[in-house]
């Protein structure tokens, strides 16, 4: 019965207890920073674990020193050569210096937003679109490089920007995939140009081994009607000069001939 009787003051007291302690601590953990300001100013930065303030008297900004991403929206662009296309990237970047992060900008995710959108669209308008989309790392570096000029001062790290999409209008995507279509016939046309001129240049060389042994042509052409009559759904055609096929005349024995007629003068 007196131990339930305390209760009551127990609880009355601990909970405006814990209320006051809050107000005194502050927990940081390994990966944040804490900034603390006396009356307004900057007075040191505190690190990881249990740490008391004064309340009223301090405040305490906690910053996080992990690597963060912003979202780059898709966004409209123009290229050098006046193509428009869409593009969205990722911004990885990390505070290095806490006390910079809080007081040389307002807003530094939004800071950083906001001049990787812009920056993306000067970089992008000074390239073609063939530069675009086959330089893709090159031009994404060139806006981390960019951006990581002003972010020094804000003291922050830009680690990366990637470009994660590029979309071009249908008529864009239509254009290419002609030029594309065209490009690889036109290497089509160009074997087939230099394999006909090697079979050409092959068959001149056989000519004239066949042209320097007079039975080699007639093998040949033995050879080519054995491998065609092969099979038996072949149908072969030879066209010979009528000369070819006539029958000869019976030859006339002009020696038989020759004493009859010379019998018949003696008569």
């Amino acid at each position: 019965m007196g131990l339930l009787g305390c209760c009551p003051s127990i609880v009355f007291i601990g909970i405006p207890a814990l209320i006051i302690i809050s107000l005194f601590v502050r927990v940081i953990y390994d990966y944040q920073r804490g900034l603390v300001l006396t009356l307004g100013k900057f007075s040191g930065m505190r690190g990881s674990g249990l740490q008391f303030i004064i309340p009223f008297v301090q405040e305490m900004r906690i910053v996080d020193l992990r690597i963060q991403t912003i979202d780059i929206p898709k966004q409209e662009v123009l290229s050098k050569d006046n193509v428009s296309a869409f593009i969205n990237a990722v911004v990885y970047f990390k505070i290095v210096n806490p006390e910079s992060a809080i007081f040389n900008v307002q807003d530094y995710a939004m800071a950083v937003y906001q001049h990787s959108q812009t920056t993306i669209r000067d970089v992008v308008g000074s390239r073609t679109l063939d530069q675009l989309l086959t330089d893709r790392k090159a031009i994404a570096d060139s806006i981390a490089e960019s951006v990581e000029k002003d972010a020094k001062e804000w003291g922050l790290d830009i680690t990366g920007i990637k470009i994660q999409d590029i979309v071009l209008p249908d008529t864009m995507k239509k254009a290419m995939a002609r030029q594309a279509q065209a490009e690889r016939e036109k290497r089509a046309s160009i074997i087939i140009s230099e394999g006909e001129s090697m079979a050409a240049e092959k068959l001149s060389q056989a000519a004239k081994i066949l042209s320097e042994s007079p039975g080699a042509l007639h093998l040949r052409t033995l050879q080519m009607i054995s491998s065609v009559s092969a099979d038996k759904t072949n149908i072969m055609n030879f066209v010979l000069p009528i000369e070819g096929v006539q029958i000869p005349d019976k030859p006339v024995n002009r020696a038989a001939e020759k004493p009859k007629k010379g019998k018949e003068e003696t008569r």
